[in-house]
């Protein structure tokens, strides 16, 4: 199914106000980020409601969306079974009193996959390399953290989940590596949609939509000067979280050794 979506396109409808949004198009392929941006209460949660319902004029914003240049039909809009959209919220907490490993064996049986021990380690392995603190196959769902929780989401959507698009809100607050996990959503040739106020993580995105009183007011492609910005912010937050590491140990902090890093940005 992954490989039957290689574009979903977002065309104008209109702002709280009832002005139409003057873009042409957005064309965001196979593969992509980008990034949702704007105040709080500007109109970026109902974005991504729109896109989660391939809205065609029948919401709030009037927008209309295409999949490989068509409207989709009602079958690939609303029929569960098709699963193009996968959403990641801010918070997210299961309440099945299972182990990991049988929440996963469960997941792969739902989706007519074959259960083996290398896709199990797998999600589990990318899944500690975005969380703090390391998830076990054993632990039960109901004592993962908040971080623990999304980072095992994050992992699951990449390498067990069939859908092509997700949309992500705040991954920035859920307290786990945002940028490896979304090198990893990115590996799988995923379509992603991420609402942020991160700055590293929104010059991280290959475009960023900047939404302002329920509309959509700009649309610019990341430069790779951005690109840079970002991988020098993403070092900064490095050193931090190896503190908080160290605290969260119960280490004494005595000092902060930074060795300096030579970081290119291209004009």
């Amino acid at each position: 199914m992954n490989k039957e979506i290689k574009k979903i396109t977002i065309l104008p409808g209109t702002n709280k106000s009832g002005k139409k949004e003057t873009f042409e198009k957005i064309d965001v392929e196979k593969g992509q980020a980008v990034a949702i941006v704007g105040n709080t209460g500007a109109g970026k949660s109902q974005l991504l409601y729109d896109i989660e319902r391939l809205a065609q004029k029948d919401t709030k914003s009037n927008r209309l969306f295409l999949v490989n240049n068509k409207k989709p039909d009602k079958e690939t809009r609303f029929n569960p079974k098709r699963k193009l959209i996968a959403s990641l919220a801010q918070s997210m907490n299961f309440l099945t009193d299972i182990s990991v490993n049988n929440f996963l064996k469960l997941h792969l049986e739902s989706r007519g996959k074959k259960v083996t021990q290398k896709i199990l380690d797998t999600v589990i392995q990318e899944a500690n390399k975005i969380t703090g603190e390391a998830i076990s196959p054993t632990m039960n769902l109901l004592n993962l953290s908040g971080g623990q929780s999304r980072a095992l989401m994050v992992s699951d959507v990449a390498n067990i989940s069939d859908s092509p698009i997700i949309l992500i809100d705040e991954i920035e607050n859920a307290g786990i590596k945002k940028e490896k996990a979304i090198e990893i959503l990115l590996k799988e040739g995923k379509i992603i949609l991420i609402v942020t106020h991160d700055p590293s993580l929104a010059l991280t995105a290959d475009k960023r939509i900047i939404i302002k009183n329920g509309g959509i007011v700009k649309i610019l492609n990341t430069t790779s000067k951005e690109k840079g910005i970002a991988h020098y912010l993403n070092w900064i937050e490095g050193h931090n979280l190896n503190i908080r590491n160290k605290i969260r140990q119960g280490k004494e902090i005595k000092n902060v050794e930074i060795r300096c890093q030579q970081i290119r940005i291209k004009k």
